[in-house]
């Protein structure tokens, strides 16, 4: 009997994803209803294709085979559809997209618009949360990422740099005086964005050098607009990039400080998506559409600031 090719893609699924739950997140279908398709797909070829085990999954020698033939399969139906697409001249379907929060909201949701004017026939599905998101695991197409990239198997284009400014407001710099070096912000209220580690140690390098200072404040969270608001209402200083603080920098509600300082990590932007023989034309477009969009450097920039 030849495999039902649905069966083989949510074979391939389960595998990449390394369970039946996490598979059957990013397809859209129960755990029951993944599991039914993989126990058909082993009933049809006669063979068992996965050990299962609580705690994890692996391939059996034939399962890693057929695993490699799914793949393959797999490779040549994407290929297929995007000369198809090509030939059309449409990008179409569905687009999932994980953003962090701040950048979605002040940076992509402006974006999506034009974008989707763009391709009337792409629908788009953004998801926005601080946390790593697993791309593979959980379905997207295609993510943003802020920060330095770990090893993976992820695909990365960078967009732009992301600088991290420090800043306070005029009202607490004439409460408090002026740091002129980093070790005079252990004296000030700093306010901590908790998702940089570790949060409350700030690195800077200058001519080489590098130091790291220990900070404290009266807030901590997990959302850089809620620390723009408190550095406006003059809370204290913070470390924010200037995706969010430049609107604040460029009309003088903030004033940026030790700026002859550099934070030595140099955090990008960057496009990533899982990889792929051949790369979908909605993600293709996508990824080709932010960099048009991004400028380097990007137009958020304060006048002035490094890179202008």
């Amino acid at each position: 009997m030849a495999c039902d090719l649905a069966d083989m893609a949510v074979f391939a699924r389960v595998v990449e994803a390394e369970g039946f739950t996490a598979a059957g997140r990013a397809l859209g279908l129960s755990k029951s209803a993944v599991s039914k398709q993989v126990a058909r797909l082993e009933a049809d070829l006669g063979v068992r294709l996965l050990q299962r085990t609580t705690r994890r999954l692996s391939l059996t020698e034939e399962g890693a085979v057929f695993f490699e033939g799914c793949q393959r399969m797999l490779a040549e139906a994407a290929g297929a559809e995007a000369a198809v697409t090509h030939l059309t001249g449409g990008v179409r379907g569905r687009l999932r997209i994980a953003a962090p929060m701040s950048f979605g909201i002040l940076h992509l949701a402006p974006a999506l618009p034009a974008f989707q004017a763009r391709h009337p026939a792409l629908a788009v599905e953004l998801s926005l949360n601080d946390r790593r998101v697993d791309l593979v695991e959980e379905g997207y197409d295609v993510g943003i990422r802020i920060g330095g990239l770990p090893a993976s198997s992820l695909v990365a284009r960078r967009l732009a740099a992301s600088r991290l400014a420090i800043c306070a407001s005029p009202g607490y710099l004439e409460r408090h005086g002026r740091p002129g070096t980093p070790q005079e912000l252990r004296r000030h209220d700093c306010l901590i964005y908790s998702y940089l580690e570790p949060p409350r140690i700030w690195p800077f390098r200058r001519a080489g050098k590098t130091q790291r200072v220990t900070v404290q404040g009266p807030l901590e969270t997990n959302n850089g607009e809620v620390l723009l608001q408190a550095a406006l209402a003059g809370q204290g200083i913070i470390r924010l990039p200037t995706f969010i603080a430049g609107p604040a920098l460029r009309d003088g509600r903030l004033v940026e400080l030790l700026s002859d300082w550099q934070d030595p990590r140099e955090p990008g932007i960057y496009a990533v998506y899982p990889a792929r023989h051949n790369l979908a034309p909605k993600v293709r477009a996508f990824v080709d559409f932010m960099a048009e969009r991004i400028s380097e450097p990007p137009s958020w920039e304060p006048p002035g600031g490094p890179g202008r």
